[in-house]
């Protein structure tokens, strides 16, 4: 999600990022929002190591859409994970190739 904040007298967007968990028994928790300007590899590091500090002990399965060092960020906090790219996402990205008539 985006938000317009002021930041230092001017109207900038910010995106809120929101991690969402779902326990073994099948009850959804949010695990964080975080706020920033920008993606990118260190910024999703810092998010997967915080979560890990915080108590999250393995993901199984992170499902995602193309966000940028992501991946390679859960990979290397939680080696175990199963990273998969979101369905919305799968067939937006597929439908690209396929001719309309």
């Amino acid at each position: 999600m985006y938000f317009k904040v002021r930041s230092n007298g001017k109207i900038v967007n910010k995106a809120v990022y929101i991690c969402l968990g779902y326990t073994m028994e099948g009850y959804k928790d949010i695990l964080g929002l975080w706020v920033d300007e920008a993606e990118g590899a260190k910024f999703w590091l810092g998010i997967c190591n915080d979560l890990k500090n915080r108590g999250v002990k393995e993901i199984l399965i992170a499902c995602m859409d193309g966000l940028k060092g992501l991946p390679q960020a859960i990979q290397t906090v939680f080696p175990s994970a199963n990273i998969q790219t979101c369905i919305v996402h799968q067939i937006r990205n597929s439908i690209k190739y396929i001719a309309s008539r």
